[in-house]
Formats: structure tokens, sequence, C-alpha cells
């Protein structure tokens, strides 16, 4: 939904629809958060499952060509380093999943100020927003594939017996989470230019 709603805002944009756009990126926004708090919740269960029951699943370290920001490059960059001198193969895993939680934290952050920024007409000249939006939506598109994998890699070594403890885990993080009140609430937008 979260790229359904950016493509959305940033072809209204194209189109001069500048209200909508501002709108749908809103919502955007909204979306990123619970998304973000997605991910972030799967890759906690995967890295403190592996960490707690000393699982070796493999992991390749992060490839910095499939991130546009430079920090998430960076980041990606210091893993492989690290993998190839410093760490284990147990802990390349659970370095790997605890990257991507700070990159997705981040990326989350980011992509919020921004939409804030965006909405509240801060800036005359939006196009870097626009484009930030877009590179920090690549980004969390990239760290979604990567938690893929890991989930794949993990649940290929977990044995059958942990299972149902891994799966009531993600289930008790869910609930936390949705008690913890992030949901897309009935509100009015704010005020946005153009309006």
């Amino acid at each position: 939904m979260l790229s359904v709603s950016l493509d959305e805002a940033l072809d209204l944009r194209r189109k001069g629809s500048f209200a909508q756009a501002f709108e749908a990126a809103q919502i955007a926004g909204g979306l990123c958060a619970r998304f973000a708090q997605s991910l972030r919740l799967v890759l906690n269960c995967l890295h403190g499952h592996a960490k707690h029951f000393g699982l070796v699943p493999n992991a390749a370290p992060l490839d910095p060509e499939n991130f546009h920001g430079a920090r998430n490059q960076r980041a990606a960059r210091l893993t492989g380093f690290l993998n190839r001198v410093l760490l284990s193969q147990r802990s390349r895993f659970i370095h790997k999943a605890a990257t991507l939680q700070e990159m997705v934290e981040d990326l989350k952050k980011d992509f919020c100020e921004t939409v804030e920024e965006l909405v509240n007409g801060i800036h005359v000249r939006n196009e870097e927003l626009w484009q930030a939006l877009d590179a920090g939506h690549y980004d969390l598109n990239t760290c979604l594939r990567e938690t893929f994998v890991l989930l794949k890699c993990f649940l290929v070594v977990i044995p059958e017996d942990q299972l149902a403890s891994f799966e009531s885990e993600l289930q008790l993080s869910r609930t936390r989470t949705d008690q913890s009140g992030l949901s897309l609430r009935h509100r009015r937008f704010a005020i946005v230019p153009g309006k």
C-alpha cells in the first residue's frame, strides 16, 4: 500500500494536482510508519530468536549497490567489511538483522520527516524532497527484500520444535505493537500548500 500511495502522490504531482499529491504523500507517511513497525518486528524476532537459541543461518552481506541513500550504502559497506574481517557465520546473521533494523528505523524517521516538511510547505522548491521520498521508498523496499532472504535462511535452520515458539514470539510482538496505538486513525489532514 505504501508503494501505491507514493506512486499516486508522485503521479498527481506530475499532473499538477499538488493539493491531492500532498494528501497522498501524507497518507504514504502514515503507511510508512506502519510498514516500518511491522518490518522491524520481524527483524527483531529473527535477531532475538537466533541469538537466544544459537541458530546459525547463512547471511550474505548487504550489497551497497542495492541502496540509493548514502547512509545506507555506508552501512552496507561496513557490514561487508565486518563479515570479511571480524564476524563469525552466526554473528553475520545477527549483525545483518540488527543493521536492517537500524536502517528501517532511520528510513521511517527520514521518510516521515520529509513528508511533514513537504506538507507544511517549509521549502519553496520541493523537488529534492520528492526525490528523497522516492529514494527512501526504494531503500525500504530493499530492506524488505533482505528481510525475506533472512527469514528464508532462518526457516531453513530452525528446528521444528522451535517453530511454534517463534510464531508465538511474532504474534506476541504484533499484539504489543497493535496495543501501542500505532494505527491510522480518522483525522483531518493538515493544511497543505495549494489548498
